[in-house]
């Protein structure tokens, strides 16, 4: 009988301790994973390239969670950072367009919009990147550099791509943060992130779709282990409370999140080592289409008096706003 009751108040505390749940702390990838992947990044990279990088580390670590940051403050950003590619049809999705004007005569822009934009969102920071270099401007290099690094980083994983994205479709609602925050945290120590030199891309757009349905092909996978997990776990061993700041929250335990870990069989490891390399890949590229800039001659930076005021106004959305247009968390 205690064991019965204790189960009903461990159930009953979840429901009244999710609500305060810091969903700040839940975004795309996990602010410790992008920042993670970021930096990573930076060493994939050639030598007329990575002392400038090298250089700016610290600002493209922490400049990473921007794009998050700014769906606290601008409409719109929500859209950059996912496609709902299975609104579209099944894996592997054959009939979506992968070019924009094609996509957007078949579908409409505002379908298109309404269901995610990431791959020609990536497209268009490439070519922002690109310009930059070919300006040779410090502040705008560093800007896209840590914005592309981002929404590369929201490519890969599985559950930026499906309608279903955070499970409230399956009665799985919490799974988003699960896979992208929750176990990289637990586990990313252990992950082996040695992953080889950046290349140059020849066709950006290939790639980038190369690596979205990837990502779309993890989705059913995902979900069943959850599924599978959750039948062989009772609800006190699933879940456990954490302080995280100010906040308790109802969080997935070291237990539930380690058994779905190994039977995911590393692939959320091999999402974040992809999403590394295609990084420093994609920074390299826009090096080169602008024609190698010598890197070594740009100096130090300083953001002016409105830049500044303007980072500090995002700062001030993102801790005090709420999420305009979807929220992963919820």
């Amino acid at each position: 009988m205690k064991k019965i009751l204790f189960k009903i108040a461990f159930i009953l505390l979840g429901v009244l301790f999710f609500s305060v749940l810091n969903v700040k702390d839940a975004n795309s990838w996990g602010f410790w994973a992008h920042k993670r992947i970021n930096r990573l990044a930076v060493f994939t990279l050639p030598p007329e390239m990575i002392g400038f990088y090298k250089q700016h580390i610290e600002h493209i670590t922490d400049h990473a969670v921007d794009p998050d940051k700014r769906r606290y403050a601008l409409e719109g950003e929500d859209k950059r950072h996912y496609i709902d590619v299975d609104h579209y049809g099944e894996y592997p999705f054959k009939e979506m367009p992968h070019i924009w004007e094609d996509a957007v005569a078949k579908y409409s822009e505002d379908t298109l919009q309404e269901y995610g934009i990431l791959p020609w969102n990536l497209e268009n920071q490439l070519k922002k990147l690109t310009y930059a270099f070919e300006q040779q401007d410090v502040r705008k290099i560093l800007k896209y550099s840590s914005d592309i690094g981002h929404y590369i980083g929201d490519g890969h994983v599985p559950l930026h791509t499906t309608l279903n994205y955070n499970g409230q479709l399956t009665g799985q609602k919490g799974i988003h943060g699960f896979w992208e925050s929750r176990c990289p945290e637990l586990f990313a120590e252990d992950y082996d992130f040695f992953v080889g030199k950046a290349e140059y891309i020849k066709n950006p757009n290939k790639k980038i779709w190369k690596f979205v349905l990837e990502s779309a092909s993890h989705v059913k996978r995902v979900f069943a282990l959850e599924t599978e997990l959750t039948e062989r776990f009772p609800e006190d061993k699933k879940y456990t409370f954490d302080e995280r700041g100010q906040s308790t929250m109802r969080t997935y335990s070291v237990e539930f999140s380690r058994a779905f870990e190994q039977e995911l069989d590393g692939m959320i490891e091999s999402r974040m080592r992809t999403a590394i390399l295609n990084i420093g890949s994609f920074w390299m590229t826009a090096w080169v289409n602008a024609g190698q800039p010598n890197l070594k001659s740009l100096g130090e930076f300083e953001l002016t008096e409105e830049q500044q005021q303007k980072q500090k106004e995002l700062e001030k959305q993102f801790e005090e706003g709420k999420i305009k247009g979807r929220n992963h968390s919820n």
